[in-house]
């Protein structure tokens, strides 16, 4: 495995990743405090809404980190225990980094770039606040601050990265339920992890990392148990420019079309003396 001690000497040059097992997550937001002290990033979080303990509510611009607390159906005993527990889990969510980035490719202006280690990157000196990046993100990630004008979402912690250092988020956890490292390394522990659950009797773990979609699978890979939607993590996520093709031949074979019923319509059509143009040309 890949750990935080491959990294001090510097960026090794792999691609890198998140492993995010949230069946050790307790629930602290320590990742979510690590990520705003680390990146200057404002306080929220303030207006209680009265439904649930979790203040933050979701990822956004102001949240980059955020431990989503999910409550679910009683599940059957941890290690197969006999009898049933209140299912309440806790996952901490963060931007993917897609393989192939929908915000990047929508993207007009360039503000949006792939670093070395594969992170998306949001700069903030060229962004023009055209929210392309908010609709095309099939995660619903990326948003827009208001007040700044500017798109915001996680760095992948980029600058820690070039110096050697692991994500804020991943070495504030006290339970390593944030795990970084190289991608593949990451992508066999959480299968290893996997097999290691369902040993125990925890049937329903699954590993999320959608690599058979057009996103083509995402750098912040998560072990969850249950429905992935239930921790806002979509079955078949798409890249919006998937559709592209399929619109521009819409679009060409309706103007054909318009082109033929012109010119149909313009050779039908009778002239003044009651013969039709084509008559009339002879």
């Amino acid at each position: 495995m890949s750990t935080s001690t491959d990294f001090e000497t510097g960026h090794s040059g792999h691609t890198t990743a998140f492993l995010t097992d949230s069946t050790l997550c307790i629930g602290c937001k320590a990742c979510e405090v690590a990520c705003k002290e680390w990146n200057g990033v404002s306080a929220d979080g303030f207006d209680w809404s009265g439904f649930s303990y979790d203040n933050t509510g979701h990822v956004g611009h102001s949240t980059w980190r955020h431990v989503k607390f999910v409550e679910g159906d009683p599940q059957p005993g941890f290690g197969g225990n006999s009898g049933e527990t209140i299912s309440w889990e806790f996952s901490s969510d963060v931007c993917k980094h897609c393989e192939v980035a929908g915000c990047l490719e929508a993207c007009p202006t360039g503000a949006i770039t792939r670093m070395e280690f594969g992170a998306v990157y949001v700069q903030p000196d060229i962004c023009n606040g055209c929210s392309y990046c908010v609709v095309a993100c099939p995660f619903g990630v990326v948003q827009k601050n208001v007040e700044d004008g500017r798109a915001f979402k996680c760095t992948f912690c980029s600058d820690r990265q070039r110096v050697g250092l692991e994500p804020a988020c991943a070495k504030a956890c006290p339970t390593q339920s944030i795990k970084f490292g190289e991608i593949n390394e990451l992508r066999n522990e959480a299968q290893d992890r996997l097999q290691e659950l369902r040993a125990r009797g925890i049937e329903d773990a699954t590993v999320y990392d959608p690599q058979d979609t057009s996103v083509g699978g995402i750098h912040s890979i998560f072990l969850v148990r249950g429905d992935p939607r239930t921790y806002n993590l979509p079955p078949k996520p798409e890249v919006p420019t998937i559709y592209l093709k399929d619109g521009w031949r819409s679009a060409g074979i309706a103007a054909g079309m318009m082109v033929v019923a012109g010119l149909a319509a313009f050779l039908s059509t009778p002239s003044k003396n009651g013969k039709r143009l084509e008559g009339a040309a002879r």
